[in-house]
């Protein structure tokens, strides 16, 4: 149900401690992507790297062809359709980030999700029940909210609305919910 969101090493070296299978990869330097890389699958960890905020690789569709076939990553997150739809026709999992600030964004969002067909769309603000609900009854891809959710009650919240999974840097959400194996 947490998805942790992974925003320095030292984010990484918690979360590979707990017993979560996957992260989302924020905030990252193209440099340290072998050094992330080996420390998942050392511990048998997957993510989702978030390439619109990887520094010093182009936001284009050759930057997700190098993620995927030189480093083989699990999954992509991105907020641009042509990125995601090339993510899945290369084979990984896909994550559509959307925010969600008006009616105008909501519908050019239904639009982005047509397009590139994600395996989920990430809904921001996670806070923003009301479109969570509208978009887990009229889409086939799974929900994630993320952002501003920050006690237990609207993880909750958040679930009880449709969404499926949390995305939260919050080491405290992680603990609370952390999976037993």
């Amino acid at each position: 149900m947490i998805l942790p969101a992974i925003r320095s090493m030292k984010d990484l070296e918690i979360f590979i401690q707990t017993q979560y299978d996957y992260c989302v990869i924020l905030d990252v330097h193209i440099s340290q992507l072998d050094n992330i890389l080996n420390m998942l699958m050392a511990h048998d960890k997957h993510a989702f790297f978030h390439v619109d905020l990887i520094k010093g690789l182009a936001v284009d569709e050759a930057a997700i062809e190098y993620l995927i076939q030189k480093f083989k990553v699990y999954g992509i997150v991105s907020t641009k359709p042509k990125l995601i739809k090339k993510a899945k026709m290369l084979g990984a999992q896909t994550i559509l980030r959307i925010f969600i600030i008006d009616s105008s964004a909501l519908s050019k969002s239904y639009r982005f999700i047509e397009q590139s067909d994600p395996d989920y769309v990430e809904v921001l603000p996670g806070i923003a029940t009301k479109v969570i609900k509208e978009l887990s009854e009229c889409i086939r891809p799974k929900i994630i909210a993320g952002g501003l959710i920050e006690t237990v009650e609207e993880v909750g919240t958040a679930l009880q609305h449709g969404a499926t999974h949390i995305t939260s840097s919050n080491n405290i959400l992680w603990k609370h919910f952390n999976p037993k194996k």
